[in-house]
């Protein structure tokens, strides 16, 4: 049977193409008809009539308003014996109510965010962080060995969200000190590509150096992981901080440098172009 997958975003365009070069079936329903009309996927023209073929279903949307409006279309009859992977960063409130919904309509839900973006979706090389049922894991930890390099599993609901927003506090506040680095480096005269060179080796060395060097070289800030994405993630991990009654010092200025780049209008550019605001 065909795996269903729904939200064909960059990220979820990555992981349908992986899914596809290693023999996978898809069936795919995008919200955007237009945006996917060149895919070589089978398409439905709606969540339910995927849900109908499909008994494992793969959703990566923008936030937990894309998935609960996925969800609300669903009755008992539609999601009974149906397993849900919900690739999406939600907010680590909206997921407990996921995990209600499906469950209690005889669905498994699994909440699977993603740590990383494009390239490594595309080599299976991502990392996912799982919650929820922990036969429901173990039932689909051979589907989600095809995208992911490395596999965790908390299980108490909400916590595979609340640690995926905790990681992005390292990703926001890594790219813009790099960037930072970066920019600073060139006020002194010294080539960008050297720069990146001597902290890839040195204090900036990291995944997301890597990832993003060649972004900063060329300037290419095409989208793998964008400033909306990163900004909402640290939003709503300070609203999970101030929940917990604790202080979150290093989000502070990372989250307003991407609302920065968002008040610019460069919301939907890469995460790595946060380097202008530097450079210029």
């Amino acid at each position: 049977m065909s795996i269903g997958f729904i939200g064909l975003g960059n990220l979820g365009q990555a992981i349908c193409k992986r899914l596809s070069d290693i023999g996978e079936n898809l069936l795919v329903y995008n919200r955007n008809k237009e945006k996917i009309k060149n895919l070589p996927y089978e398409k439905v023209e709606t969540p339910n009539e995927l849900f109908k073929k499909c008994d494992v279903v793969f959703i990566c949307l923008f936030d937990s308003l894309g998935v609960d409006e996925i969800l609300n279309k669903f009755t008992s009859d539609d999601l009974k014996g149906k397993t849900i992977i919900d690739l999406t960063t939600n907010h680590y409130e909206d997921v407990l109510k996921f995990h209600e919904d499906v469950n209690s309509k005889g669905g498994n839900y699994l909440e699977n965010p993603v740590f990383g973006s494009v390239a490594p979706a595309l080599k299976g090389e991502l990392t996912v962080v799982s919650s929820g049922k922990k036969e429901t894991f173990e039932a689909v930890k051979p589907i989600l060995e095809k995208i992911a390099k490395e596999i965790f599993y908390l299980p108490i609901p909400s916590s595979a969200t609340k640690m995926k927003l905790i990681n992005n506090l390292c990703l926001g506040s890594f790219m813009a000190t790099i960037a930072e680095c970066t920019a600073m480096a060139e006020s002194c005269e010294i080539p960008k590509e050297k720069a990146l060179e001597i902290l890839g080796v040195g204090g900036g060395q990291s995944l997301v150096l890597k990832a993003k060097t060649q972004k900063l070289i060329d300037e290419d800030f095409s989208a793998h992981f964008s400033n909306n994405a990163i900004n909402k993630d640290l939003h709503l991990l300070q609203n999970l901080a101030y929940e917990l009654k604790k202080p979150l010092y290093s989000a502070a200025i990372p989250k307003e440098l991407f609302s920065k780049m968002k008040s610019l209008g460069k919301g939907e550019e890469d995460f790595s172009s946060i380097y202008q605001l530097f450079k210029n």
